[in-house]
């Protein structure tokens, strides 16, 4: 079965393109990301910080069952243009992969439909390869197949 969120790698780059198109009004793929419980509900993980403004912040966490942190990640919002564009850093803690840059870019395709680009650079090559070799393009689309079923129950209550 073909995912629907595309992750291109060129060879000998340090980069990824990841691209998804949504059923959803542009404004609200923006909220998607933005705002802390529906980020919760897509991602799967604790919202600890998210601060959604230009020079802001945020932070995430993962628990297992008896309460151990599995998983935090954290970065700083470099630029957020609301329903448009946020740039950050991206850093998963007590990782080999370093920090990496992302772009997410939210277009408006129709009334009901919009795109995400994110275009993320990592420190090197070797580190996006790294990150190639687990399951990365497998679990962002599924990701994203749970954003669009979270955000399509909202929008039915709106």
């Amino acid at each position: 079965m073909e995912q629907k969120t595309k992750v291109n790698a060129e060879d000998g780059k340090q980069d990824l393109l990841i691209t998804r198109e949504f059923d959803l009004p542009v404004e609200l793929l923006f909220k998607a990301y933005t705002e802390a419980d529906i980020v919760e509900q897509w991602m799967g993980t604790k919202v600890i910080k998210l601060e959604g403004k230009t020079h802001g912040s945020y932070r995430f966490e993962t628990s297992d069952a008896n309460g151990n942190i599995v998983f935090s990640a954290n970065g700083v919002i470099h630029e957020f243009t609301p329903n448009t564009r946020i740039k950050r850093t991206f850093e998963m803690e007590n990782a080999p992969f370093g920090v990496q840059l992302e772009v997410c870019e939210f277009e408006k395709l129709t009334e009901g439909t919009s795109k995400i680009t994110i275009h993320t650079i990592y420190e090197s090559a070797a580190q996006r390869n790294g990150v190639l070799k687990l399951p990365f393009a497998m679990g962002i689309n599924m990701a994203h197949s749970r954003l669009q079923d979270v955000m399509n129950k909202l929008n039915k209550q709106l």
